[in-house]
């Protein structure tokens, strides 16, 4: 992953093309749930915020992922929908 602290960049995935931006545990100050594991980002810990970068795509669509995730959503899909 790049670092693109603050800056949105471009990937593309079976499941689409997303909007990736990377969190540092510096900025990372409150808790989210990762909708790959279904467990909880605790503030401090570094992860990314993805949303789709078709023109449908809104802050409602933003999720937080741990990184380890987010690079395993291919052969693991959300757990659980909002």
């Amino acid at each position: 992953m790049g670092a693109a602290t603050g800056w949105a960049r471009a990937e593309s995935g079976s499941d689409g093309e997303w909007l990736v931006r990377t969190v540092p545990g510096a900025q990372a100050t409150k808790v989210y749930r990762c909708p790959g594991c279904d467990h909880e980002i605790q503030p401090g810990v570094p992860h990314v915020v993805a949303w789709p970068a078709d023109d449908m795509g809104s802050v409602e669509d933003r999720r937080h992922w741990h990184r380890a995730c987010w690079q395993a959503r291919d052969r693991r899909r959300p757990t659980r929908r909002r």
